[in-house]
């Protein structure tokens, strides 16, 4: 039966994102916004912004995972359902670190499958006595969604392995993708029942949910969301085989805080940004950000802990237990080595195996004394790889208590079936060291339990096993989320078995007095970096990143997972030709200021000189006696004569202004400070040199200046080099009269003092010096280069070189942040603006020009 909440995929899948039917629910809603429940319920893109108060005074947390932290059973007479907390999930303890009167909703999947006609109880039962929201997804999309497209696909790839050939079945398949997508939407449905969006904050966490943030952002614009992956993310190289790469890193832009848990993942992601996106991260004191549309994206770096509580009330149980003591007798006159790992192709189980037998070998002092106890947990997924690891591990015990084992002495004991987590603490209280061989793991929180373990509780140290001083001891692999933060282990690569077995002979040769130290700086880490120090640590940041929500303009533009929230300056507004149209009819003295490349005309045009269309409106608009025109472009004199030599009255500021000429029939004029070029002399081999070693680079020599350009390069490796040769410039014309900027995918070197920003300077200066005194003031440009002109706005305005009632407009194209107040969309838009104040200019030709004209 199909779900009630079910749509179409193949619509989703390519971001058509249909309303959907809704019948009555009966869950409370709690929000907002103006308007009606059938309104939200229409889930066409649209911004819920209130201007009302919130009509709860206090914030909530929505945390939406794959599954919700419960356990289920039927009861025993088989008529209704079984519910209580899971404990040992990390959704539920991450509620410690929250604030107390927080209240928090979860939403998430069971996982059981309830039949259609028991869901309506069963969510009622859930959201009042556990404040959980489950989502239902129908049998055909769950298997698409969480055995395919998860498992086969991200689950796979986010650990370095790619489908090399079919036989891996790890091939995409878009119909897996498409349910992906169909699951996502389930979930923002069932948020979108409880969500308040003006208070709530949403918590987002792991691959299963990566494309949630943008159904969420796409219906409310401020929301406050965050994201946490609990997975590695690869490398770049890695990440880049996936046929929806882009369409995932852009839904992950649409959080406000993105979280890992090592710097490696979040740098591979960040590189990933920068690769495809082409978007750059910044570090301001000491925190991580991504500029988008507006917007910063916060890139939170946080391990996440343990819940300390629930490992001492765990210990207690297993002090009260008898296994504590029957492992001791068992594994008396022993050193025993303690492996704990799911079934999995990357826990590196048999890798463990071979490096234990390798110490046999190479150390007999161990053989019939150290003992490696390794506990199996049932696998999460299926497959027949998992099956060919299974008996591979199997193989590798048998064969080595074969060659190494006695009568009464195993070097390894499998434990292939479920060990109680009490049963658990009783091993990590016997063990001298506990191994972890992961290939790739995104965390792994097995040595934190063992250290804490080992820490012991006051009133179990007897049982424990424990004579005075604490002591423990790690060897683990260098590939898993914890190993950075565990200094005082052995960090091992697994794939090197020779030396991990070195590391497990000299963890446990070691000096009691050393294995108490290395305990006792992981004890402290572990202990104050709890899972409650990790949510409390992710809320504030969130609560940071989110803080300028209401303080900014907000809307949506783009289409599919294409779409973006771009953030602005209230001030910040589309410029209206009605508006501009009117100021421009009243002025009586004008100055027009244009950019050229990206302004007038299109950054992707092949074809670089004008248009005829914008010949015509700059040649209408210097026919106004009252009109000052001006290009201000980056780009040599030379072209720029050239282009423009039929606009007799337009003014020419080339190379940011090193050059300007008024009118055709003018002089250049050099505003440089200085004429003098021999620094050129030093810059051009220190160019030519990094653009041989820097594939994609090239040099462009102007009259004045010199640029060196990168934007075909490789962008890490472009980049890299580009700071480099930044601080190369900087040292060898430290006493030359010359800036070293860059720019986006520049540097340049010109002479100091050029900056468009002067030229706007000394153009409202000449006109005030007529007796001309600029009343209409239109400035636009796209680029960095051009703010230096809206900056110099405002100054002039103070500095009386404009007038306090002059109309001031100025404006860069696109939707981007800006010291300018106005902006247009794209050229397009910019010439057709042109046009209506070309259309409202009084021509005044001479005679001269009529002539022209004519013939």
């Amino acid at each position: 039966m199909i779900s009630r909440s079910y749509t179409n995929l193949l619509d989703l899948a390519s971001g058509n994102f249909p309303a959907m039917e809704v019948k009555k629910k009966r869950f409370p809603r709690v929000i907002s916004v103006p308007g009606n429940v059938a309104e939200l319920d229409d889930d066409q893109a649209y911004s819920v912004t209130s201007e009302n108060p919130s009509s709860i005074s206090s914030d909530r947390m929505i945390i939406v995972a794959n599954q919700l932290p419960l356990r289920v059973k039927r009861r025993e007479d088989d008529s209704s359902w079984s519910f209580s907390w899971n404990e040992d999930s990390l959704l539920l303890q991450l509620k410690d670190g929250l604030p107390e009167d927080m209240e928090v909703l979860y939403v998430g999947s069971l996982k059981v499958d309830i039949q259609p006609e028991e869901q309506d109880e069963v969510s009622q039962i859930l959201l009042e006595k556990f404040k959980c929201i489950p989502t239902f997804l129908p049998p055909h999309v769950l298997k698409k969604f969480y055995d395919g497209f998860c498992k086969r696909h991200l689950w796979p790839l986010f650990h370095y392995m790619l489908p090399y050939s079919a036989d891996q079945k790890g091939r995409f398949d878009r119909s897996m993708w498409e349910a992906y997508v169909s699951a996502n939407k389930l979930f923002f449905q069932k948020v979108v029942e409880v969500i308040n969006p003006d208070d709530d904050y949403i918590w987002i966490h792991d691959y299963h949910l990566m494309v949630l943030p943008t159904f969420l952002r796409r219906r409310f614009n401020r929301v406050k969301m965050g994201f946490f992956l609990h997975s590695p993310f690869p490398s770049s190289e890695i990440y880049r085989t996936l046929p929806v790469r882009e369409e995932i890193l852009k839904a992950l832009l649409n959080s406000d805080i993105i979280g890992f848990h090592t710097f490696d993942y979040a740098r591979h992601f960040l590189s990933c940004c920068s690769r495809m996106l082409g978007l750059e991260y910044q570090s301001k004191r000491g925190y991580l950000g991504l500029e988008y549309y507006g917007r910063t994206i916060g890139i939170k770096i946080m391990p996440v802990g343990i819940h300390m509580s629930r490992i001492e009330s765990v210990m207690k149980l297993a002090d009260e237990d008898a296994k504590t003591r029957e492992l001791i007798q068992q594994f008396a006159g022993k050193t025993v080595l303690l492996g704990v790992d799911d079934l999995d192709i990357f826990k590196g189980i048999n890798l463990k195996l071979l490096a234990m037998e390798q110490v046999l070998k190479q150390h007999p002092k161990w053989q019939r004394k150290a003992v490696l106890v390794q506990i199996v947990n049932s696998a999460r997924g299926k497959g027949r790889d998992l099956q060919e690891i299974e008996d591979e591990i199997k193989e590798s015990c048998r064969r080595i208590n074969k060659e190494y084992g006695h009568p009464g002495y195993e070097p390894i004991v499998l434990l292939d079936s479920h060990v109680p987590i009490t049963e658990r603490v009783a091993y990590y209280s016997i063990a001298e060291c506990v191994v972890v061989t992961a290939v790739r793991d995104g965390m792994n929180l097995t040595p934190y339990e063992y250290v804490v373990c080992r820490q012991g509780i006051s009133t179990s140290q007897k049982c424990l096993n424990f004579s005075g001083a604490k002591k423990s001891m790690l060897v683990i692999s260098e590939f898993i989320g914890c190993s950075p933060s565990l200094s005082g282990a052995f960090r091992v690569n697994p794939w090197n078995v020779e030396r991990t077995a070195e590391a497990l002979n000299e963890a446990i040769s070691m000096a009691d007095s050393e294995k108490q130290l290395r305990h006792e700086k992981h004890y402290r880490y572990i202990a104050t970096h709890d899972v409650a120090y990790w949510s409390r640590s992710f809320l504030q940041d969130m609560e940071r990143t989110c803080s300028d929500h209401f303080r900014r303009r907000c809307w949506g533009i783009g289409f599919s997972f294409g779409f973006r929230v771009v953030a602005l300056d209230p001030n910040f507004r589309k410029l209206s030709v009605d508006a501009i149209v009117s100021a421009y009819s009243k002025a009586e003295s004008r100055a027009i200021l244009l950019d050229y490349d990206g302004t007038v005309m299109p950054q992707n045009s092949i074809n670089k000189s004008p248009s005829e269309q914008v010949i015509s409106i700059l040649n209408t608009l210097c026919a106004d006696a009252k009109n000052v025109v001006f290009i201000v472009s980056g780009r040599g004199r030379d072209s720029l004569s050239k282009w423009f030599r039929s606009c007799k009255k337009l003014g020419i500021a080339a190379e940011h202004g090193y050059f300007l000429r008024q009118s055709q029939n003018k002089e250049w004029k050099i505003c440089g400070q200085t004429s003098d070029f021999g620094w050129m002399q030093i810059v051009e081999p220190v160019m030519k040199l990094y653009t041989e070693a820097t594939d994609g680079s090239s040099i462009e020599r102007k009259e004045s200046a010199f640029v060196w350009q990168y934007r075909d390069a490789d962008p890490g490796f472009g980049s890299s080099q580009a700071k480099e040769m930044l601080d190369h410039l900087e040292s060898v014309l430290a006493n030359e009269p010359v800036a070293v900027k860059s720019g986006q995918f520049i540097v340049e070197v010109k002479p100091q003092g050029v900056t468009k920003g002067l030229v706007a300077e000394k153009i409202f200066s000449s006109m005030a010096e007529d007796g001309k005194l600029a009343d209409f003031v239109l400035c636009i440009g796209d680029d960095r280069s051009d703010e230096d002109m809206f900056e110099i706005i405002g100054n002039a305005l103070s500095s009386n070189i404009l007038s306090p009632t002059t109309s001031v407009f100025a404006c860069t194209v696109g939707q981007k942040p800006s010291k300018a107040k106005y902006y247009l969309d794209d050229t397009a838009e910019v010439i057709s603006m042109l046009e209506y104040l070309a259309e409202a200019s009084s021509p005044l030709p001479s005679s001269d020009e009529e002539g022209e004209n004519a013939s």
